[in-house]
């Protein structure tokens, strides 16, 4: 009777209803809420100045009783027209349509919900210009993910053209595309001067090889003007005294030397470089071998040459090092220091390690890095141990550290070690040594370190008879030298 009295009184208004859930909803006719049938765990209220707060359910309610119990309704009667709702499943199957992956769609539309406030059919128009880009799959999908904004179509139609009227002239890569779209809609980039720096870069001769290249790595370039563009690249043609192809080479291995603002750097560089006594003609040769020398930060190559000048070594190694000249030498020594800086080692470490082993400058990068593999994931170091064992570094890995690691390992699996062996005891005993302590007792052993293993047949040094070869000539003696001979022992008698 309550609830058929308080209906009557409430048939033409609007109700607030308040779930225990510590939800309300308004706005809902009277005929709806009756019709559903959920006022089971809610309460009715059609005047607000009459609600009466409760503190304990941070709402307020006419009858706090019926609001503690439990509510059969989670959510809304109803959507409102064009809520985000509403938008949810024809988002969500309209990218299903185009190729996103089913998994990565939840958490996708969870991160970007301003997704589910467009409409549908501006979001397929935006979906079908980016296809007209590039029309690839992997390309739209990696779009959409890395800068969900491509989806707002006043945002990516005053792209369309100035992409295509670029691309007629060039063919861009998909993550080119995808680059200059992003930095483009993350800056609010004027496609005038986005069009307009891409076009100075292949009026100074720019490949289009070089060009992807550049977008790829060092996307950022196109924040900058035209006028900057054409600045970077006459200061390093006329410093390095290089020509339009030269420069191409050097974009093309580092595009960094476009970037505004280094010009300063380089001018140090080079004045650093004469200071050290190395004139333009070796500095050119250099660049033109490797442009990754202007990566060199000042101050850097005088502490590489330095440590190489107090390096206490062999004269044969040392000889070796310097074999195409200092700066080279130089060189190679900050790609090794960079190499171990890349792996956690510090600076004043790295240093510390090519000096107690200068073996390792004469290895290749290659070998260095698998090297450094090996101790990480396969032997189970640490990286600081290269700082107390650096002649882990200088050793053949071939010939000296993976054979003696699988004896190691095959006597650690059938406990055949009463120590643990660790990485100097693995590296710094000679040949003879770890043969008599790790692999002369255990027969096993010999066919894994083949040094000294008796199936392997001992091939001679020298080629048989050469013995020959070295046996003084023996001069026939003539009379008057043995008449001299005699006389001389005569005076000795």
């Amino acid at each position: 009777m309550v609830l058929a009295e308080s209906l009557e009184l409430l048939k033409n208004q609007t109700l607030c209803v308040t779930y225990p859930d510590k939800r309300i909803f308004s706005g809902y006719d009277i005929k709806e809420v009756v019709s559903s049938g959920v006022f089971e765990g809610c309460s009715l209220v059609s005047n607000p100045s009459t609600l009466i707060p409760n503190p304990s359910l941070r709402c307020f309610c006419t009858n706090t009783t019926t609001v503690k119990r439990k509510s059969q309704v989670q959510y809304p009667l109803q959507f409102q027209e064009k809520s985000p709702q509403r938008n949810l499943i024809a988002v969500s199957c309209l990218l299903k349509k185009y190729g996103f992956p089913a998994l990565e769609l939840t958490n996708f539309l969870k991160k970007n919900r301003r997704l589910l406030n467009l409409d549908p059919a501006k979001i397929e128009n935006s979906l079908k210009i980016l296809l007209s880009l590039k029309p690839s799959q992997e390309f739209l999908v990696s779009m959409i993910s890395s800068c969900p904004r491509v989806l707002e179509y006043d945002a990516i139609k005053k792209w369309e053209g100035c992409m295509r009227g670029f691309e007629e002239g060039s063919n861009l890569s998909s993550l080119a595309i995808r680059n200059i779209l992003e930095v483009s809609m993350k800056f609010e980039l004027d496609y005038d001067c986005v069009l307009g720096s891409l076009k100075c870069l292949k009026d100074l001769g720019v490949s289009d090889i070089t060009l992807n290249k550049v977008l790829e790595t060092h996307p950022m370039v196109i924040t900058m003007s035209a006028d900057k563009v054409r600045d970077s690249f006459e200061f390093v043609v006329d410093a390095f005294g290089i020509g339009n192809v030269e420069f191409d080479r050097i974009l093309r291995v580092y595009p960094a030397v476009l970037v505004y603002g280094f010009q300063n750097k380089f001018k140090r560089l080079l004045d650093e470089f004469r200071a050290l006594g190395f004139n333009m003609e070796v500095v050119k040769k250099q660049l033109l071998r490797d442009p990754r020398i202007l990566a060199f930060e000042f101050g850097e190559l005088s502490r590489c040459l330095e440590l190489l000048k107090s390096l206490k070594c062999r004269e044969a190694i040392k000889k070796d090092i310097f074999q195409d000249g200092a700066f080279k030498a130089g060189y190679e020594v900050k790609l090794r220091v960079d190499c171990l800086r890349n792996h956690g080692i510090t600076l004043r470490d790295a240093y510390s390690v090519l000096w107690k082993e200068p073996r390792v400058i004469l290895y290749s990068l290659d070998d260095v890095e698998r090297k450094i593999e090996f101790l990480l994931h396969v032997m189970k170091f640490d990286i600081q141990c290269l700082v107390e064992v650096p002649e882990y570094l200088g050793v053949n890995f071939d010939k000296h550290i993976l054979p003696r690691f699988k004896v190691i390992d095959h006597l650690r699996s059938i406990g055949g070690l009463g120590d643990e062996v660790g990485l100097r005891e693995l590296i710094k005993p000679s040949r003879v040594k770890f043969y008599n302590l790790y692999v002369k007792p255990y027969p096993e052993c010999e066919s894994m370190y083949a040094r000294f293993s008796r199936d392997t047949e001992a091939r001679s040094q020298h080629p048989v008879g050469m013995w020959k070869l070295f046996i003084p000539q023996n001069n026939p003696k003539s009379r008057v030298d043995i008449m001299n001979i005699k006389s001389y022992m005569d005076s000795l008698a």
